[in-house]
């Protein structure tokens, strides 16, 4: 695998999608659409095949603008539906589920932090078939929130420069937003088109999980930005907002998408193809064994699935009034807790899956491997450990989490 591999191949021009009115239509779209990423998900992974022709569907499809709020053409779909959507597709492919992660994360801080003239120029553009990717933080910062981006004022308008990583879904959109620093030290989010001139999106991401994210370098030389969509990030300091929780949902539902894509890929081995222990039982669904772990499974993964939703109506809940220090605070714990369960047992089933399979589903030719490859991969996002200390401080202390895209 090389290091830098370049950009050969660019998103197809926008196209208008299909428009999504309602959260049954966006729950039968998304099972649609999980049909298409589950052709081929194996070979994908295996020989690392980015998924061009899954991305366009899902952009087709609609689903990709089902959090714009009706008043500017959306569905606005309940937070509940906007995680059962993507467990539906990641329980398909983790990876191709993961890629759109980042159009929804920019889209709730659009929401809490864009002016109205903004908002209606960014879903427009994701309402007529816009992807939107993302330029994460700097790959040799000291600390994650450290920005290294910088604009710089010049007579044709502000130009951006630096290098970001983790940059999941830059490679297969149509805007790049990215937080950077103003001359005068104002932390901002800018955006830049895709095939702008000192835009350079480097395919380098060596996951061994998560394979076909390309989820890597984005590099800014002197890039022109769009002035008009800059969005003052300060302020969100002091304003409570719901696009953390928001964001961690999704990546919470993609934890929960890969549990059950691992747990369904167990069962079907196992009543297919898995031999049963010599000696033992006449066919491998009589040992009591496997009984009993698949009961348990089953019981942790329903557990799981069950406190994403509650979390999703929490979200549901809190966004129907005025968001406030408290209830912004109540929504984190929420998704904290999704998070922590839906971690814990993507990272089980995709194990276990292995486990009760035997030893014939570790062959290169199922590549069931990529099922614990990408939980173990995607749990990584951000320290689930810290979920432990955010819910214990909160409980214990009535300390309210700190406001970012990690709570």
């Amino acid at each position: 695998m090389t290091l830098d591999r370049a950009d050969d191949r660019r998103p197809l021009p926008p196209t208008r999608p299909y428009r999504i009115r309602t959260d049954a239509e966006a729950i039968e779209i998304a099972r649609a659409v999980a049909a298409r990423f589950a052709e081929g998900a194996a070979e994908r992974d295996r020989d690392r095949i980015l998924p061009w022709a899954e991305i366009e569907a899902f952009t087709a499809s609609g689903l990709g603008g089902i959090t714009v709020p009706r008043a500017y053409g959306g569905a606005d779909v309940a937070h509940a539906t906007l995680a059962e959507v993507f467990a539906t597709l990641a329980a398909a492919d983790g990876s191709a589920a993961q890629i759109p992660q980042s159009q929804f994360g920019v889209l709730a801080l659009v929401r809490a932090a864009a002016s109205p003239e903004q908002q209606a120029q960014i879903y427009g553009a994701v309402l007529s078939g816009y992807r939107i990717g993302n330029a994460g933080p700097s790959r040799n910062g000291k600390a994650i929130t450290q920005v290294e981006t910088r604009l710089a004022e010049g007579p044709e308008g502000n130009r951006l420069s630096g290098t970001r990583f983790y940059s999941t879904g830059a490679l297969f959109a149509h805007w790049i937003p990215t937080r950077a620093v103003a001359s005068d030290g104002r932390p901002l989010l800018v955006w830049t088109r895709r095939d702008a001139p000192g835009v350079r999106v480097v395919d380098d991401w060596q996951g061994f999980g998560q394979r076909t994210t390309a989820s890597g370098t984005v590099v800014f030389e002197d890039a022109p930005i769009e002035d008009s969509l800059t969005i003052e990030l300060a302020p969100l300091a002091e304003r409570p907002a719901l696009f953390g929780p928001v964001s961690q949902l999704v990546q919470a539902a993609i934890d929960a998408g890969i549990a059950r894509g691992a747990t369904d890929a167990a069962l079907d081995f196992v009543r297919t193809r898995t031999r049963p222990y010599p000696f033992t039982v006449e066919t491998i669904t009589e040992d009591p064994h496997i009984l009993g772990e698949v009961g348990r499974l089953e019981v942790d993964l329903h557990a799981a699935e069950e406190v994403l939703a509650r979390a999703g109506r929490t979200l549901d809940r809190i966004a129907a009034a005025p968001v406030t220090a408290q209830s912004s605070a109540e929504a984190s714990v929420a998704v904290a807790e999704a998070k922590i369960l839906t971690t814990e047992i993507a990272l089980e089933a995709s194990e276990r899956l292995l486990e009760l399979a035997g030893a014939s589903a570790t062959r290169e030719s199922t590549n069931l491997g990529r099922f614990w490859r990408d939980a173990r991969v995607h749990t990584l996002h951000d320290p689930v450990r810290w979920k432990y200390h955010l819910l214990g401080d909160y409980t214990l202390n009535g300390a309210l989490p700190a406001r970012h895209q990690w709570n």
